[in-house]
């Protein structure tokens, strides 16, 4: 079986390239490898996957049309579309970023699909962000998703629309997956655990937004490639008769929405804790308040995929821990505090 994943030198996709390697899949990752981040980590996570003789690479820009004949030529079984322009934040300054790589691409993803007879299933990034203004907890997939905070969940959003109106015109499966805090070794150095680990190995202080105050459902990356390849491998929805005003997340097409994340929110100021038990330093805190386009709050109610096998088991002491050994290691830092 070949699957196409694309974003493979980003952090989810290498770690979901990784998973379908081991289940003996023929894996083809495209990734522009833009500069958006440290380069070198892409590069780095790319030349691991290359060890396996399963996996070939195309260097390429999914929001180029050129993309839907590079798609026929592999013909794959599985399309999982990782690549995203991410970062909340990032969004507030750069959107156009964000129409380019999250809506230009997919759409090519989905002009391929449509006429494809080999495929059998597209599986894409959404995000817990399109739950934006909801306050209702834990976050369900039934729940309205119509009040985005910023423009990176627009785009997202935008992402399940798109695959809900192919999946109707074109009898295409499509699986949106709404990440939740997602967090591991080999992680984007924007994202808060990359950034604590390094301000505090320096002596500097660490943003603290929302006073602390923040809860989030942190996903170790394992847990989450699990879920991706679970609901990736399984082709059987659930077509109500009587969609419309049900549940969005679910249709009489074949579309699914579903979360994944651990379904068990923590604080920050916990996740912080373990972070600095794990360096054997304490973090300079600098709190400030909550920044524009932000929850305080993110639950993920985690039922609908468990009824396909999916069980996170890694608390954020064992991932956390994991995280920082493998960045000591990566960036050869030595620590008095680390058997």
């Amino acid at each position: 079986m070949k699957v196409v994943i694309t974003g493979s030198s980003g952090f989810i996709g290498f770690h979901a390239a990784k998973k379908f390697l081991d289940n003996g899949f023929e894996v083809t990752g495209i990734d522009n490898e833009n500069d958006y981040y440290d380069k070198e980590l892409k590069i780095n996570r790319r030349k691991i996957l290359l060890r396996n003789e399963n996996f070939k690479f195309e260097c390429t820009d999914l929001s180029k049309n050129t993309i839907i004949e590079k798609l026929n030529e592999i013909s794959p079984d599985y399309i999982v579309n990782l690549a995203a322009q991410a970062g909340v934040r990032h969004s507030l300054k750069f959107p156009h970023d964000y129409t380019r790589s999250n809506i230009d691409s997919f759409l090519n993803i989905l002009e391929y699909a449509k006429t494809s007879d080999s495929l059998q299933h597209v599986v894409y990034a959404s995000t817990s962000s399109v739950y934006g203004a909801n306050t209702d907890l834990p976050f369900q997939e039934s729940h309205g998703v119509d009040h985005p905070l910023q423009y990176y969940a627009v785009t997202k959003r935008a992402n399940e629309l798109m695959a809900h109106s192919y999946s109707n015109l074109y009898n295409i499966r499509t699986t949106g997956l709404r990440f939740f805090t997602v967090y591991g070794p080999w992680g984007r150095p924007d994202m808060a655990l990359f950034l604590f680990t390094d301000a505090i190995l320096k002596g500097e202080p660490i943003k603290v937004f929302n006073n602390g105050n923040h809860k989030r459902d942190f996903t170790y990356v394992d847990d989450i490639v699990q879920g991706i390849f679970l609901s990736t491998t399984d082709t059987k929805f659930i077509n109500p008769e009587d969609h419309r005003f049900k549940n969005p997340s679910i249709s009489k097409f074949p579309f699914r929405i579903l979360n994944i994340g651990r379904g068990k929110p923590e604080n920050l100021e916990d996740f912080i804790t373990e972070i600095e038990e794990n360096l054997g330093k304490k973090a300079n805190k600098e709190y400030l308040p909550m920044q524009p386009g932000d929850v305080p709050t993110s639950h993920a109610d985690i039922s609908e995929i468990m009824k396909l096998g999916y069980k996170p088991e890694t608390s954020i002491s064992k991932g956390v821990k994991n995280f920082i050994k493998w960045y000591l290691d990566y960036y050869n830092i030595k620590i008095w505090s680390l058997s």
